[in-house]
């Protein structure tokens, strides 16, 4: 685990989330603040916004665009410096949320960017690719849906012929749905859960191993619901159990090729699935704060540990699983 510790502390010592007063808001003004550059320590808890949150509703998938407070994605924080210099990644879920984050922290870290996303999901990408290309980076928008298979299977072809290779996959697309009770879950909404983080991460992944060569990486994201399943999720919990499972399975088969995979497992944090039928409005007005950190955690503070299970240097770490959940549950 020391390089992978080592991997994690250069990324966070780099400034990865110290944030530039003098860089320009990208997100218009609206972003949730950020940690002001400092060279002494600040407090975590109170970084970003905390409960209670205002009532907002969207239709799925949502948009981070149109959330209050705003996601901070590090559209204005985050500095990279080289880490992933050369890369080339694809990156499905990248038009908001923690896929966001982690297609700025890519390309501000030297790597070209695919970004996979729903058509409904436009607005939100279009901001992403611009964000990509003002690092120097090449950017790709892939618009589509990762239930179907054949699709899957484009996405990772235009990606790799349009980058000109592919050695970093970020399985991160994901669909949560609350229901209260079991009785309440449909065999299409059952369906579209599993179709969407379970056989897109699938196909996906099948399509992409045959471009990717030895010190290549794939990083899916699992969740706290892994290990410690909320009452009304269900059918999401149960998916993101099998992704941890996927991800020790395969890391085991793909050292042969050898290529490392990783998980992140992600505790409360304030993306566009909380507003768009992930969470009872109930629940997302104190969103967070049952954490020890006693707020939901932003896309930003988590695109470091994608950075570090990508880099090259943390060449002994496979089949892991990172949690970033402010304090409570394993991993």
């Amino acid at each position: 685990m020391q390089s992978a510790a080592a991997g994690l502390a250069t990324v966070f010592a780099g400034n990865a989330l110290a944030a530039d007063p003098g860089a320009p808001d990208s997100s218009g003004g609206n972003a949730a603040a950020a940690p002001e550059a400092s060279a002494s320590l600040s407090d975590p808890r109170g970084l970003y916004p905390h409960p209670p949150f205002q009532d907002q509703q969207q239709p799925w998938p949502g948009l981070a665009s149109r959330m209050t407070p705003r996601p901070d994605h590090g559209e204005s924080s985050y500095r990279g410096s080289g880490l992933l210099a050369g890369r080339k990644a694809l990156i499905t879920g990248g038009d908001s949320g923690i896929g966001r984050a982690v297609a700025i922290a890519f390309a501000r870290e030297g790597a070209d960017v695919s970004i996979v996303y729903l058509p409904a999901e436009e607005p939100d990408a279009r901001e992403v690719v611009a964000l990509i290309r003002g690092a120097g980076r090449n950017a790709l928008a892939i618009p589509g849906d990762i239930r179907d298979e054949g699709f899957c299977q484009q996405a990772v072809d235009r990606a790799a012929n349009g980058m000109g290779g592919l050695d970093i996959l970020v399985n991160n697309a994901g669909r949560q749905h609350s229901h209260d009770s079991i009785l309440d879950i449909s065999t299409e909404d059952f369906d579209w859960t599993l179709r969407t983080n379970l056989y897109g991460m699938f196909w996906l992944t099948k399509s992409a191993i045959p471009h990717m060569p030895p010190g290549a990486a794939i990083i899916n994201t699992s969740s706290v619901n892994a290990y410690d399943p909320s009452i009304n999720l269900l059918d999401y919990a149960m998916t993101k159990a099998a992704i941890a499972n996927f991800t020790k399975s395969l890391a085991k088969q793909m050292i042969s090729r050898g290529i490392r995979v990783n998980a992140v497992a992600p505790g409360p944090f304030w993306t566009p699935l909380q507003v768009s039928g992930g969470q009872t409005m109930k629940n997302l007005e104190k969103f967070g704060a049952n954490t020890p950190m006693g707020r939901p955690g932003q896309p930003a503070e988590i695109a470091p540990v994608y950075v570090a299970l990508a880099m090259s240097r943390a060449s002994y770490v496979t089949g892991q699983v990172y949690g970033a959940t402010g304090g409570e549950g394993p991993p």
